[in-house]
């Protein structure tokens, strides 16, 4: 009788805990208002809304979220998706936002777009981002071509602004006169440009602009434009084209505090009309279609080194010149690259002369990167090492090589590092499947160098995890 009551007793208190620990796992739930608001606010609202089926403490939660993310895919029915969009702007009653993100992908009234814009200008939205596309029509180059939406006026009244995001069919048609007074994040996708003067006419609304991404495609109709914030830190230029014909446009730059510059794409004309004293770090990404070099025999060396010339300050440089031959080599002379402690280089049989210049003007160089974007050496662009000691940075203390493939040139270049780099600590070779790991290793064993201290890493493709680590003489 008594094991019988002890035996109930510890059942009881068993169920006891186990409710107890089932309650306590519902720990989310518990949490403070505010903080299951921000959480939320991360979600697109068509989840945030589906939360509210959790319990009767979830059910009230999403309308005070300060962020609305709203996207219709295309919908089959947009009205329907229309009526969902005012009945979800009806309900939400948060008094602040703390973004607005408006994705549409299918016919619509510019009546209803620019009222659902408007609510989020009243609420004193912070981040806009807006990507709109009327209707799904591309060119042969799918680029789009439909129906164009035009941005409301009010926009450029808001003074709360701080993140600004424009993308696809979106005419950019500035007032003459405003003032984004808070806006310091600008993104400007694919858009159209009413005028050339559009671009200009923004910039001079945006008195604290801290950072500008421009990606831009050849039927914006833009061909020159000017870029003048003396408050800008960091700047993006993309320009794509996919036409037979190359795009032709010339970039003039005012930002004498810029710290970080990426350029992508095909490269035309780009002027900094300012010393860039406090660039910190740049990327150079140069690509063009085979007809252009081919046919219109456009040659990228001249204004590969004159954008280079002006981003000489720069302390972490990230280059790919370009995959197709240079003819017109250019000169980096006399531009030095005193500030430069890392180099990513993505080399090709065409840009190894660019890769070569830039170690002679960076006599400060710590870490050397690079990628091989190439299977063999037909058309080999190569510029002969210099026989002279004391060319290279005597700083260098990494090297990586992606892709070696012992051809002839690649073992010219590794053994030219192992020699001129004394403070060398670190050198690692990433090999194709294909190659013999034991070739390999005899032709880096027979390396002379200076550095008594340098470890040589190999790693091959099909081994992620095989790390074969050699002593090399002299080392």
């Amino acid at each position: 009788m008594g094991e019988s009551s002890a035996q109930s007793m510890s059942k009881c208190t068993e169920l006891t805990l186990n409710r107890d620990a089932v309650i306590d796992t519902d720990r989310i739930s518990n949490l403070p208002d505010s903080l299951l608001y921000h959480i939320l606010s991360f979600l697109p609202t068509k989840e945030a809304v589906a939360t509210a089926i959790l319990s009767n403490r979830w059910k009230p939660l999403w309308i005070l979220v300060p962020a609305l993310d709203l996207k219709d895919k295309c919908c089959k029915k947009p009205i329907s998706f229309t009526y969902i969009v005012y009945r979800v702007l009806a309900l939400h009653i948060a008094p602040s936002l703390r973004s607005f993100r408006l994705t549409w992908y299918s016919p619509c009234s510019s009546f209803h777009l620019d009222t659902w814009i408007h609510v989020a200008l009243a609420r004193n939205v912070q981040q806009l981002h807006l990507e709109i596309y009327l209707d799904g029509r591309q060119d042969d180059s799918h680029v789009y071509v439909g129906k164009l939406f035009w941005l409301p006026s009010g926009l450029f009244t808001c003074k709360t602004v701080v993140v600004l995001e424009l993308s696809g069919g979106i005419v950019l048609n500035p007032p003459p006169s405003f003032q984004f007074a808070s806006l310091k994040i600008l993104r400007l996708s694919k858009i159209r440009y009413e005028s050339k003067n559009n671009i200009p006419t923004l910039l001079s609304g945006c008195p604290v602009l801290e950072d500008l991404s421009v990606v831009r495609e050849c039927t914006d109709n833009v061909i020159s434009f000017e870029i003048n914030v003396h408050s800008l830190k960091r700047l993006h230029i993309e320009f794509k084209s996919y036409k037979p014909e190359p795009p032709d446009y010339n970039i003039e730059i005012h930002t004498p505090a810029l710290e970080y510059f990426r350029f992508s794409g095909h490269l035309r004309n780009i002027v900094f009309h300012e010393k860039l004293a406090h660039l910190i770090e740049a990327r150079v990404d140069i690509y063009a279609l085979e007809d252009w070099t081919r046919v219109y025999e456009i040659y990228y060396g001249d204004r590969i080194f004159k954008l280079l010339r002006a981003l000489n300050n720069a302390k972490f440089l990230s280059l790919f010149p370009g995959d197709k031959e240079c003819i017109a080599f250019g000169s980096i002379y006399p531009s030095m690259f005193q500030n430069l402690v890392r180099l990513n280089f993505k080399v090709t049989p065409s840009n190894w002369h660019v890769l070569l210049a830039l170690l002679l003007v960076a006599p400060n160089l710590e870490v050397l990167v690079v990628n091989k974007d190439y299977d063999n050496e037909n058309r080999l662009c190569w510029m002969e090492l210099p026989d002279a000691p004391g060319c290279l940075s005597s700083g260098l203390t990494t090297f990586n090589f992606d892709g070696f493939e012992n051809l002839e040139h690649e073992v010219k270049f590794v053994k030219y590092i192992l020699k001129e780099a004394r403070a060398l600590n670190t050198m690692t070779i990433k090999i194709p499947a294909k190659l013999s790991k034991e070739d390999v290793f005899e032709t880096l064993s027979m390396f002379p160098g200076l550095s008594t201290t340098c470890l040589i890493t190999t790693s091959f493709e099909e081994r992620p995890f095989g790390l074969h680590k050699i002593r090399v003489a002299g080392f």
